[in-house]
């Protein structure tokens, strides 16, 4: 890998990345980062032979910009890379909500910017990562995105159209399973389980369920269908959900999940 790469605001998911470039083939000489404490600085470095710098110096130096800073920290980050930030560089955001207009708007006219939704899962390299370009990014730089991301899991490419959908869906999907998982361990409680027990086969059965939904190519109705018996166990609990709504209440919490994002696009935080 020849191009230099800097992750700015390096975080969890930043550190994620970090480490899954390494793996990946990427020489820490390469690779650059920038934290907001002097502590954390010096721990990345410790931990991965990188060079700690200030955002300026990323901007200067790297050829693409990674900025994995949280949302309410996305301005005065670009106030300060604005003017060290030549058209030419590759900016890549992770930050939830906020479109690609926003950065062109603040940084030097045609700068290349791609939009990445990415997970927490990408802290155990299971990531969905969805990738749009902005106005003046080409297939290279959306191409370089893919390569740098595919580190930590796997990466879609969709029209930046859809982003605020991809949100609801994948970026904040982790937690709902976490939800349910949470929910179905305090059942087997109820049902008479130790809680220990309750949670290792409902972790299990979700790690399985996954598997196969993701290998066999099947439907996921035909894969329940393949459950559910006639007048058996499983049909009795489907009818239960169905009778409280948690179709419908799923369909709406990712109505507002979306909604959120579109809210966080205009500066409504």
């Amino acid at each position: 890998m020849t191009q230099k790469v800097a992750v700015l605001g390096t975080g969890k998911i930043g550190e994620a990345l970090l480490s899954g470039m390494i793996r990946g083939g990427w020489a820490p000489s390469d690779l650059l980062v920038t934290a907001r404490r002097q502590e954390r600085a010096d721990q990345l470095h410790a931990r991965y032979g990188v060079d700690a710098v200030s955002n300026a110096e990323a901007a200067k130096s790297a050829d693409t910009l990674i900025l994995t800073v949280k949302p309410q920290d996305m301005d005065a980050l670009l106030r300060e890379l604005a003017p060290h930030v030549p058209a030419d560089r590759l900016v890549i955001s992770g930050a939830a909500g906020i479109p690609t207009a926003y950065f062109e708007e603040r940084l030097a006219t045609g700068t290349p910017v791609v939009r990445v939704m990415t997970n927490t899962p990408a802290l155990v390299d299971e990531a969905m990562s969805v990738i749009s370009a902005g106005t003046h990014a080409t297939g290279a730089h959306l191409t370089r995105a893919e390569e740098i991301f595919a580190g930590v899991g796997k990466t879609l490419r969709v029209p930046e159209s859809q982003q605020d959908a991809c949100t609801a869906l994948s970026g904040s999907g982790p937690a709902y399973f976490y939800f349910l998982v949470e929910a179905m361990t305090d059942a087997g409680i109820l049902l008479g389980l130790p809680r220990d027990k309750a949670h290792d086969l409902i972790v299990q059965a979700a790690i399985g369920a996954a598997v196969m939904l993701r290998d066999s190519g099947e439907h996921p109705v035909k894969l329940r269908e393949n459950v559910t018996s006639p007048a058996g166990t499983t049909i009795n609990a489907i009818r239960e959900l169905e009778n409280h709504g948690v179709r419908a209440a799923l369909i709406a919490a990712l109505e507002a999940a979306r909604d959120r994002s579109r809210e966080l696009a205009t500066g409504n935080g």
